[in-house]
């Protein structure tokens, strides 16, 4: 089956892929042995395939982060979690699509899950606000947080948004503190939380739900204080710089876990998670459920000190001294 949608540096692959299809056709149709042109083909494909996604540039990886057919929060829960309730409202203003939330089962440990969901299509995204949440996202967010600490479940923080909506509304209804409150109030909790950043993990409003002892990124996620693109137009004054900024600004989860930012990186199958969705649902849930198990085992006092630390040892530098 042929690539769906390929990003302009799959494109080879593609072609490649295109390429196999028709000399199977032949073969199948004028019933002919062309056993070896597709074996050699067949090579060529998957040495282009190898060299094209073992040297992924920071700015490829952003391109697949954002690829429509990548699993999103929903499809996570239905494919690593079991028993999905979702809880809506933040008792204050409404429902915000863009944030679902409730209560799941995954594996022995029964958890609050909070995620941003996207949409595949002008329909769903409308109805997803394109993963941007509100104010009374977040705040429905640490509502559930709130449950969670109450009946002692863990959290986890499912991160995929370009960040907050910056509209007018979530302007009036106070954007700003509502993310602020989070990073205040998740700082606190007395249970484990676990913040896994699926595709897309964009300023405050990736870090309002992010607060976390644990932090994963997906292979081909990115995690950064802003886009690529606004970086570039900020200090290079054009979007077409995008790529530079992307490599400056070490938002790839190679790098961020290099530099300690990060607790550990989800390997998806080749080319990206948008290829097999199953497959990247396993990974996700194999290494949620160690993280759950191995915090499943601290007290609250150190749930929260370690959580603590960890972020205020962020941007701590150490160099040589001057002779």
């Amino acid at each position: 089956m042929g690539m769906e949608k390929p990003l302009e540096f799959e494109k080879p692959i593609a072609e490649l892929e295109e390429e196999l299809q028709g000399l199977r056709r032949k073969a199948e149709e004028q019933n002919l042995d062309l056993g070896d042109e597709m074996n050699a083909l067949q090579g060529k494909l998957e040495g282009t395939r190898k060299q094209i996604y073992e040297n992924l540039t920071p700015w490829q990886r952003v391109q697949i982060a954002r690829h429509t057919n990548r699993p999103f929060f929903l499809d996570y829960l239905s494919k690593s979690f079991d028993e999905f309730c979702e809880l809506h409202g933040d008792r204050l203003v409404g429902d915000d699509r863009a944030m679902p939330a409730g209560l799941a089962r995954i594996g022995d440990h029964r958890c609050v899950v909070v995620g941003h969901q996207k949409g595949r299509n002008t329909k769903e995204n409308l109805e997803h606000n394109f993963g941007s949440a509100h104010p009374e996202g977040y705040r429905k967010a640490m509502r559930l947080m709130r449950l969670a600490e109450r009946f002692n479940l863990p959290i986890v923080a499912m991160i995929d948004t370009p960040g907050a909506f910056p509209g007018i509304g979530a302007e009036e209804r106070n954007i700003a503190e509502a993310i602020a409150a989070n990073l205040r109030d998740m700082m606190a909790l007395k249970v484990p939380v676990i913040a896994i950043v699926l595709g897309e993990g964009g300023s405050g409003g990736a870090l309002g739900i992010g607060v976390a002892n644990r932090v994963l990124m997906m292979e081909n996620s990115y995690y950064s204080v802003i886009s690529p693109e606004g970086c570039a137009a900020i200090l290079w004054k054009h979007r077409k710089h995008a790529p530079e900024a992307a490599e400056a600004m070490k938002l790839a989860a190679p790098d961020l876990k290099e530099l300690g930012l990060i607790d550990g990186v989800i390997a998806e199958p080749e080319g990206g998670a948008h290829h097999d969705h199953v497959a990247t649902a396993q990974s996700l849930r194999e290494a949620l459920l160690t993280q759950l198990d191995d915090l499943a085992k601290k007290s609250s006092e150190e749930l929260r000190d370690e959580r603590y630390q960890k972020f205020r040892h962020f941007g701590v530098w150490q160099g040589e001294e001057l002779a």
